[in-house]
């Protein structure tokens, strides 16, 4: 791309960041991103979700982020996950491309109507915060003895 000022190269790193943010708010596809499997490409952080019979696993991928920084809450069925992450440029260093997403997140992921949101834990080991919400005691198979 020869003869494209810095300018020119900062307005169009600012339109696929604009593009990656309406992706993420509206999905890949132009509907609303929702449920326990849809995420647009790119969402930060990317998220891992399975389930056993017991609990729902989330597994929130935030390498270098500070745990205490993490907002995880759930309310309605709906985990979210929100904070903010910082990516610093060294004083006197100009950015020439910048891929590390830095700013504002917040990830929601709609759970099944059994997980219990009064069991919920979270914690937060090599970049990685592991979210275990349980499910209704309620709504577990149990087995019945019969006499």
């Amino acid at each position: 791309m020869w003869g494209m000022n810095l300018l020119e190269s900062d307005l169009f790193s600012e339109f696929d960041r604009m593009r990656r943010e309406m992706d993420q708010i509206f999905g890949a596809g132009g509907t609303p991103a929702a449920g326990i499997r849809s995420a647009a490409a790119g969402a930060f952080p990317p998220v891992n979700v399975g389930a056993s019979p017991e609990r729902f696993d989330v597994y929130v991928f935030a390498p270098g982020m500070d745990p205490g920084s993490l907002d995880v809450s759930m309310q309605n069925h709906l985990l979210t996950v929100a904070g903010q992450r910082s990516a610093e440029t060294p004083e006197g260093v100009q950015s020439y491309r910048r891929e590390r997403f830095d700013g504002e997140f917040r990830r929601v992921i709609t759970l099944p109507e059994d997980a219990d949101p009064d069991r919920v834990e979270a914690r937060y080991q090599d970049g990685v915060v592991h979210i275990q919400v349980q499910r209704r005691e309620s709504s577990r198979p149990r087995r019945i003895e019969v006499h």
